[in-house]
């Protein structure tokens, strides 16, 4: 069989194998409805237990763009009831964090092909058992020839492919995703996994921007990002410094409630401190990319979804967020004019609901008090974006979103949730206002890397 037949015959098998979860999670939905169980909770839950367990079992053999959507499933936090939603983190938290780990013999053919030699040949060392298993690629163990230890996250064989292919499916996933959220738009959904899935393909780019997050935090005293050996990267391998760390659910379960406020905080802080004072931002807030060595300290990873913004570009965002704070609707409009998110045909929008909608997304900086992210937050975040019945559908397709600000919309599909499962509480108003530079350390965290910031010469 040549290659073009087997990557046709590998599409028609995961279009069936998507085809198939869909429909039975659909069939089964409607059957627990029209069975009549006397208790309607129960048969849902019952169903939504089923449906993680299925999902689990296809997606997380499937790698790409299908394994992508199990593990947004597993903490993104939708417009479900707080049981169902909670079985779909428990259950698929696996796809985060352990998925199902591909063939040895495959991996060790990707670092043949990458370096044209067997791994023990480049590496001093090498383990065949991955330390983590994802949707792009798996992290393998390994030690340079001067006895540093590494990691080596290998693309997996194919998995272009795979992703071509769920996108040509991506139809097979709206019965499925209805189930699970009955109002939930899926093509924004899909368009938001394309533009995600294709920058993580690129490992070169994805060593390129860890290197700069690396040299950037380097010596700060909360956060780290490991070292890149460039040299050692190809296009299908990174490797980069070895950590240790748990994992974000072994630090839920063994963490105080001080430990989990000082983790958001510090979660908070790299993900807008490097937007405001690096102008760098990394658009793939995932439980899966964090360690809690244990010291305090909180080490990030993957960095495949990456935007450097220009410093106009920044000085926007931060123009628009103070014209946010102040309810200057005129301001807000001239802004956003300038930034191209009104089309030149059609500018009549509801001006009054687009700063309601901005407020309501900005909530937590919006007045100098404590605020605490829950789930709930997260989930109307996400549904004035997904749902009609939120009232905010209609105006935000009347929007244009500049490519600039794409990578942006990321933060509602991930750092609300993340900080949402922390409850993180502060007053994110004042550490706002130090990304800003337009306040003093407002924590005693914000005390810790002042001295850092100020000392830093990538300071932009």
């Amino acid at each position: 069989m040549s290659s073009g037949d087997r990557s046709a015959s590998s599409r028609v098998s995961r279009g069936a194998a998507l085809a198939k979860l869909s429909a039975s999670t659909s069939a089964n939905y409607l059957k627990s409805r029209l069975l009549g169980f006397t208790d309607s909770d129960d048969a849902e839950l019952r169903f939504h237990a089923a449906t993680a367990d299925k999902m689990l079992d296809l997606l997380g053999s499937m790698k790409g763009a299908a394994m992508k959507i199990g593990q947004l499933a597993s903490f993104v936090d939708l417009d479900l009831p707080p049981e169902a939603q909670a079985m779909y983190h428990d259950v698929l938290a696996d796809l985060r964090d352990s998925a199902p780990p591909a063939d040895p013999a495959a991996i060790r053919q990707v670092v043949n092909e990458q370096y044209g030699a067997e791994p023990e040949e480049v590496f001093a060392a090498w383990d065949d058992d991955p330390l983590a298993s994802a949707s792009i690629g798996q992290v393998h163990r390994a030690e340079l020839p001067d006895g540093t230890p590494v990691v080596a996250k290998v693309q997996y064989p194919g998995v272009a492919e795979a992703i071509e292919s769920d996108m040509a499916n991506a139809e097979l996933f709206a019965p499925m995703a209805r189930m699970i959220s009955p109002n939930l738009r899926i093509k924004p959904l899909m368009d938001e996994l394309r533009d995600r899935l294709i920058d993580e393909i690129d490992y070169q780019r994805e060593a390129q921007y860890q290197a700069a997050f690396s040299e950037r935090y380097d010596g700060h005293p909360f956060i780290a990002v490991p070292r890149v050996f460039p040299d050692y990267c190809r296009p299908r391998i990174i490797v980069s410094e070895y950590v240790e760390g748990a994992s974000f659910d072994e630090m839920l379960r063994t963490s105080t409630e001080q430990q989990r406020q000082r983790y958001g905080e510090i979660i908070y802080r790299f993900v807008f401190g490097s937007l405001h004072r690096f102008r760098l931002f990394n658009g793939d807030p995932h439980p899966g990319n964090y360690l809690f060595p244990g010291d305090g300290s909180v080490v990030f990873l993957d960095f495949g979804s990456v935007k450097l913004f220009s410093s106009a570009t920044r000085d926007a965002i931060r123009q628009q967020l103070r014209a946010v704070r102040a309810e200057d609707v005129d301001g807000l409009m001239a802004l956003l004019d300038d930034a191209g998110f009104l089309p030149q045909r059609d500018r009549q929008v509801d001006e009054v609901k687009l700063m309601e909608w901005f407020r309501m997304f900005n909530r937590p900086i919006l007045e100098d008090r404590e605020w605490t992210y829950t789930p709930e937050f997260a989930r109307e975040v996400i549904r004035s974006t997904t749902d009609p019945r939120a009232g905010y559908l209609d105006l935000l397709r009347r929007l244009n979103l500049p490519p600039d600000y794409l990578l942006l919309n990321r933060i509602q599909w991930g750092v609300n949730s993340i900080l949402g499962r922390l409850r993180a509480t502060a007053n994110w108003y004042r550490i706002g206002n130090e990304f800003m530079a337009e306040g003093p350390p407002s924590t005693p965290l914000g005390t810790r890397e002042a001295p850092f910031v100020a000392a830093s010469p990538y300071r932009a």
